[in-house]
């Protein structure tokens, strides 16, 4: 590999949201730079793939766990099973999430708001605490948090989407602090428009994606393997002097 910084061989990452969108393509970054991946998610058919083309195309080991990030029980299952495939957990991803409903926040309903929070911020704690535990035992790794571009500024019509996206980074930051000289970096990635499910599902019916990309300094929405890079260099060594970071990836959108 021509930048040893980015050699994964021999390590296992986790990536929890793994089955789809920017989760998938972490996944099969990380496999691409040699690491074992284990992938967790919804969604038993993606996964399945997932692990499979890891193993067809890049060559490395990976497995699939189903697990809802609600579930503490899922999480710790996740965690569980991932060092007992592995032996050891390297490198984590916390990228799962959901987008809620497009609308004025007083129009939203208790419901929404408890389903955003706990899968978008509690999901993401839930991952933290089991791989912090575990990463504290085994002397140490990287963790990355999945916030948005809605975590570092203000969306009209997505407001609790955007209040549990600021808490991700709330969280990273803290952790950040109390892990420092425990060999654990912690950081999050806060992606613009990218070209997921989750955005689709978003704006359908209300937003056209052409709209978006034109509002875009750069003039388009992202794909998901270029937030996978971010992600993968936040893990790597050629990051190893940063922690308590939020990687803003949005094609220049909250520098406007």
């Amino acid at each position: 590999m021509a930048n040893d910084a980015l050699n994964f061989k021999g390590r296992t990452a986790l990536v929890i949201g793994g089955t789809t969108g920017i989760g998938r393509a972490a996944a099969e970054r990380f496999a691409a730079a040699g690491a074992n991946v284990f992938v967790a998610g919804l969604g038993k058919d993606d996964g399945s793939a997932v692990v499979a083309h890891i193993r067809k195309v890049h060559g490395v080991d990976a497995d699939f766990l189903e697990a809802d990030v609600r579930r503490e029980s899922d999480v710790q299952a996740v965690m569980s099973r991932a060092v007992e495939r592995f032996g050891r957990v390297h490198a984590a991803v916390n990228n799962a999430g959901t987008e809620g409903r497009f609308g004025p926040v007083h129009e939203a309903t208790a419901e929404d708001f408890d389903r955003l929070i706990s899968i978008n911020l509690r999901g993401i704690w839930l991952g933290m605490k089991y791989e912090i535990e575990h990463m504290l035992a085994k002397g140490g790794g990287a963790i990355v948090n999945t916030s948005s571009m809605a975590g570092v500024e203000g969306l009209a019509n997505v407001a609790i989407y955007a209040a549990s996206k600021h808490g991700v980074i709330g969280l990273t930051k803290s952790a950040a602090l109390e892990l420092a000289r425990s060999n654990i970096r912690v950081n999050a990635i806060a992606p613009g428009a990218v070209d997921t499910g989750l955005l689709a599902r978003m704006i359908a019916g209300k937003v056209d994606v052409s709209v978006i990309a034109e509002g875009t300094p750069m003039g388009r929405i992202s794909q998901p393997a270029e937030i996978a890079e971010g992600i993968v260099w936040l893990c790597s060594d050629a990051a190893s002097y940063v922690t308590g970071h939020t990687l803003v990836i949005d094609g220049g959108t909250t520098i406007g």
